[in-house]
């Protein structure tokens, strides 16, 4: 039995609102207020989740088939975030009411638990952070994480986790545990040291020097962990003096790879950052009309420069997964799918996974 919060205290902190249904949900949702500069003008909608493991769809190309996300929406507000469609799906906008308007999984530990438990449950790797950050602010009252951690270390469950708050290290231990079970692993997405850049694109997120910290701080614990600089933005954080101060400092923090993507505008994502250029660099917002005319992407020639932005450094590059010493070699298709070594290895009924979530931005 997980006890992640005492109900009390978060009736104490929090002023409760109405009951609002939710798409998806049977039982309608309670709202709560926060009292905390984080979360003004936010609504946290608790609700009783049906299931925790959200499968990937095999067109996804991920390399991973299994993921937890405690949250829906995410105030740390990223221009680019490429979730933000997600929200539609609830009947909010992807700009303003993503950020402001966030879904809790209360029950996510108990449910994760028992899913896990399954005697069908194979072991696959499980990824954090694929949708929205799971340790964004609200993460530090309603302490969802631990009770994760632990349903995945019972289970002997391979995992990965993706933020960009150094409020996971709150978990070490219990990820500490988890890594003595199954491969575990970190990334920390940091795309820029510049205070100007940062505090335009992510303008809620935790300084990018205390994720390197964190960086540091996992991996002299034994917890494999890398940075994601992504993405990279052309006219924001791709001056090659800011990339190579990053890289200088992932080095330093012992980072075990780097990884990097261009920006990428699909669907409602396109509007928010465009709308967001017009106000704050209008000076850019032609170059990105000409970069984006063509779809989502950048042109090749476009992403290629910027990423020997990074190849140029000589810095070590992330990897789509790290083999366990045990596992035999990946074929194309499986590595396609996430699957290194088949099955699994030879006698212990325990599949390879992956242990290095790749850049989701």
């Amino acid at each position: 039995m997980f006890v992640r919060w005492d109900s009390l205290k978060i009736d104490a902190e929090a002023a409760v609102g109405e009951t609002q249904p939710l798409p998806g949900y049977r039982d309608a949702a309670v709202v709560r207020r926060f009292d905390a500069p984080d979360a003004l003008d936010t609504r946290f909608y608790e609700v009783r989740a049906k299931s925790a493991l959200n499968r990937v769809p095999a067109a996804s190309r991920m390399p991973f088939r299994w993921t937890v996300n405690p949250y829906r929406g995410c105030t740390h507000a990223c221009t680019y975030c490429f979730a933000r469609p997600t929200h539609t799906y609830l009947g909010w906008d992807a700009g303003r009411d993503f950020e402001r308007e966030i879904v809790v999984k209360v029950n996510a530990p108990e449910v994760l638990a028992a899913e896990l438990q399954k005697p069908s449950w194979a072991r696959e790797h499980v990824a954090l952070g694929t949708n929205t950050d799971p340790y964004q602010w609200v993460e530090s009252k309603y302490r969802l994480m631990p009770g994760i951690w632990a349903a995945l270390r019972d289970a002997r469950t391979p995992a990965s986790v993706l933020t960009k708050s150094p409020l996971l290290l709150r978990d070490l231990e219990v990820m500490r545990e988890l890594a003595s079970v199954a491969p575990f692993s970190a990334n920390l997405s940091i795309p820029t040291l510049d205070r100007a850049a940062w505090r335009a694109t992510e303008p809620h997120t935790p300084s990018p020097r205390a994720r390197l910290e964190a960086v540091a701080e996992l991996n002299r614990n034994g917890i494999p962990t890398g940075i994601l600089i992504a993405p990279l933005m052309p006219g924001i954080n791709d001056d090659p003096r800011q990339v190579d101060a990053l890289l200088t400092a992932a080095a330093e923090a012992g980072a075990t790879g780097i990884g990097g993507t261009a920006l990428h505008l699909r669907g409602d994502v396109r509007g928010v950052f465009m709308d967001w250029l017009r106000s704050q660099r209008p000076d850019l917002v032609a170059l990105y009309e000409e970069l984006y005319a063509g779809g989502a992407y950048a042109p090749p020639a476009e992403r290629k420069r910027l990423s020997e932005l990074l190849r140029r450094s000589g810095a070590p590059r992330a990897a789509p997964f790290t083999r366990d010493p045990s596992c035999g070699p990946a074929s194309r298709s499986e590595a396609q799918r996430g699957v290194v070594g088949g099955a699994g290895a030879a006698g212990t009924g325990r599949p390879c996974t992956p242990a290095v979530q790749k850049a989701l931005f």
